[in-house]
């Protein structure tokens, strides 16, 4: 007979994990880190060509989402694929030019992901809502 210990459970750790984060970040304001490119919600319309094919499954955000700030930015395009489209560069700070990438969600489409590049680095995340 094959026995658990109580209170085990077979659900990968890192995948709820990730999946909080998530929920808590659909939730916080984010103002404080970036605020030239964190206060708008609506979508911003794609420049360039748009990749239909490429949405985030659940497991694929919650595995971005572990990723952390000024890791490199081929660290988060392994998991994440070609986006869907580009947003506008933003100057960020005095200097410095960012690049954001849109990851509509597969389980949620009228929400984006837009992750933000700092050169080689990963500088951010933020949701966009239709």
């Amino acid at each position: 007979m094959n026995h658990r210990p109580m209170g085990r459970s077979s659900v990968n750790p890192f995948l709820i994990g990730g999946l909080l984060v998530a929920a808590v970040g659909l939730f916080m304001d984010f103002s404080g880190g970036f605020p030239t490119w964190r206060k708008s919600v609506a979508h911003e319309p794609c420049q360039g060509t748009i990749n239909t094919q490429n949405m985030l499954s659940q497991e694929t955000l919650a595995q971005m989402l572990t990723v952390p700030e000024r890791d490199r930015r081929d660290t988060v395009q392994q998991i994440v694929g070609e986006p869907y489209c580009q947003l506008q560069s933003l100057q960020v700070r005095a200097g410095v030019t960012a690049e954001r990438q849109v990851y509509p969600l597969a389980f949620d489409p009228e929400t984006r992901l837009v992750i933000l590049y700092e050169g080689d680095e990963y500088a951010g995340y933020r949701f966009s809502f239709q």
